[in-house]
Order: structure tokens, then sequence, then C-alpha cells
């Protein structure tokens, strides 16, 4: 396992420093420099952090700063590790315009596999692309040891009341896609027996739900916010907690509203790994072919028990065939609710080993190796 916050010192500069056959004196004249953000999340220019020490200087664009030439030979590789967000043009864009290297090739990585806006990058700016599965990196080494612990209720043994649970905190910018889920909530009278968190403010925007529809030219939900779930805060955990236990016990299936939705990419995070751990079956609205992305690790989905169609479906309608599909669900009896539990007890059980043991981790590592020996 590797440690979330450690992985750019402990485990890329290492395997760099490696490649360059320089030793380990982190003040060499590198032919492989590293540059990541800190703090977590940040996608700032102002937060790089780079390895070995960086000498800018100002040109005479304010806007544009340039490697020095004497401090870094124009032989070398520059990898710039976008896999903390997603990659959105227009915040990639003004940083890529300041980020001007002297350097033969200059690498992006990123957490999104199969992504237009990757290939965009690429052709745009003369990069080389990498891929590797950062957020899954994150979920082993936030969730670990949950395992260990009895606080989740093995599924089989469960009897919910609640047809799914869906924890949501940020829906303005990028995020506004859960708008469009609460839409599908209250068009199709699923607020009662399910729990749903959905803030009045956008804590990210600082704007309410009425001027977000505004600005996004949405049909705005006729609902009294915010709603809330009972866990302390009311909304979802931080990214690196699993909260909401006794909610997920009395829950059937777990909705997750992912951070990225629009456009052709697989970026999954940490929160499709929540119902894994949580043990518990699982509905994604994320982008299109996110559950068969899933299954390229060796995770199961639900197809054989209910209709994962929606995952193929288009940006405009997608969001429709989830809501569609939870109302078949929440329609059914809870002797029919009963049924479908048992039948998909095993998969859920599938995910649940398959992440805590071996095989996951084996999979990222080999894909993370794979990516070091392009450099």
């Amino acid at each position: 396992m590797i440690r979330i916050d450690e992985i750019y010192d402990g485990v890329f500069l290492p395997r760099a420093m490696e490649h360059t056959n320089i030793g380990n004196d982190v003040n060499s004249n590198y032919k492989i420099g590293l540059h990541w953000f800190d703090p977590f999340g940040s996608t700032d220019f102002n937060d790089m952090c780079s390895k070995p020490p960086v000498a800018w200087w100002k040109g005479e664009n304010n806007y544009s700063w340039q490697k020095n030439k004497e401090s870094y030979p124009g032989d070398c590789t520059r990898v710039i590790f976008w896999d903390q967000e997603p990659l959105h043009r227009h915040r990639f864009t003004p940083f890529i315009n300041q980020f001007q290297l002297h350097a033969n090739t200059v690498r992006l990585v990123t957490s999104e596999y199969n992504s237009e806006d990757a290939s965009w990058a690429k052709d745009t700016y003369g990069l080389e692309m990498d891929y590797y599965f950062f957020h899954g990196w994150a979920a082993l080494d936030w969730y670990r040891g949950y395992n260990r612990t009895s606080i989740a209720q093995k599924f089989s043994e469960r009897k919910p009341y609640n047809t799914f649970l869906c924890p949501n905190n940020i829906i303005g910018g990028e995020r506004k896609h859960r708008i469009e889920m609460l839409q599908q909530f209250v068009g199709r009278n699923l607020l009662d027996r399910n729990l749903i968190s959905f803030p009045d403010v956008c804590p990210y925007e600082g704007s309410s739900l009425k001027l977000l529809c505004i600005k996004y030219d949405l049909d705005c939900p006729n609902v009294k916010l915010p709603l809330m779930i009972d866990n302390g805060s009311g909304y979802a955990a931080k990214s690196h907690q699993i909260d909401l236990w006794d909610q997920a016990n009395n829950s059937l299936i777990h909705v997750v509203t992912e951070t990225v939705y629009l456009g052709n990419k697989n970026h999954l995070t940490e929160k499709s790994f929540k119902p894994m751990v949580m043990q518990q079956p699982f509905i994604i609205q994320s982008c299109k072919g996110s559950l068969e992305y899933l299954r390229r690790y060796g995770f199961k989905t639900f197809g054989e028990f209910w209709d994962e169609s929606y995952d193929q479906a288009d940006d405009g309608v997608r969001t429709y065939e989830i809501g569609k599909l939870l109302e078949n669900i929440n329609s059914m009896s809870q002797k029919e609710k009963a049924s479908l539990q048992s039948a998909v007890s095993n998969t859920v059980e599938h995910n649940y080993q398959w992440f805590y043991g071996e095989q996951f981790e084996k999979i990222l590592w080999n894909e993370l190796e794979g990516m070091v020996a392009k450099w």
C-alpha cells in the first residue's frame, strides 16, 4: 500500500532517480524533473512543488514563466502530475501557459482514462500523456483498516428500510449534475424513505440552489433545502473519511454522484469506493462507461440484477435513466427488495474482498510501474 500523501516523494521521485542513474542527491543535475501540487486538490501554479528544486525567472510577460536554461539542460524530461483533480481545459490552460519549459519532453500525468481532454492537451501543447489510477491508491490508503472493524453489518444480514443513500455536498461548477440528480429525486417522488443530503448553499461557490439554476439554465427543483442526513454535519464526509455507517446499514443501495459527469473520459474518485467499503451495491452518476471502467480493475457491477444501460447513455439522458431505474427499484415491495438484496449479496461481498485483497493493489502497481518505465 502507498501512503497517498507521500506518493510523489516516496514513490515517483526515487523511481525518476533510478531512471536517470544519478544516485540519491536531489540537487544533482536531473534529466527527469517532477512537478505536483500541494496542498492536495490545488491546481494553482503557485502551489506547484518541483523536485529537484526549480529556479524560475520572470520573463517580459508577467504571465509567462520560464525555466532557467543554465540550471536545467535542454535534453531533460519534465513530468507534471495533474492526477489529484479532473483535467478541465479552463483550469489547465492558464497553468500550462505559465509552465514554459526548455525540455525535450513534457509529460502530463492524469487520472483520466480514455480522456478527450487529455487528447486535447496532447495535441494543443505537444505533451506526452501518462495515466494511472491515482484515486484507486487514495482510496486504499484512506479506507485501510475498515475491514478489521465491525462498524458495517454484513450486507446479507441487514434489514434496510430505505431504498438508497445519496450524500451530496458541492453542487456548483463542474458538479452541477448533482442538481439534475436532485431534479430526478423530486420529480419522481423519491425523497421519502430515502436518505439524501443536499445543501441550500453550495459550499464551493457560495450560491443558493436558485441562483445556481439561473446560472446554469436549469429548472429549479421545488424542494425545501437543506436536505440533511443525521451524521453530525448532515452532508457527505470529507474525502478521506467514511461515516454514515448506520445509514448504510439501513439502505439497500448507495447512489454515488461522482465529481465528473460530462465529457468523453473516465474519471472516478474515492467516492465510488465508499459503497464497496460500506458493503453496498451502487449506482454511479458519472461519465459514460464508468461501470465498464471499474470492471477493468476486477470489480463487479450489477447488470445481472438491474438495468445498467444508463452507463452507456449520452450525457443529456444518463441522469434521467438513473432516475428511472431508482424509481423502479423504489416502487418494489419489501419482499421484492429483500429478494434483490439476497441476489446481489455475492457481488457486494466480491467487491469488498477485492478492494481489501491483494489483486486490486497489484493491478494498480503494475499500471504505475508501466507508466514510470516510459519515462
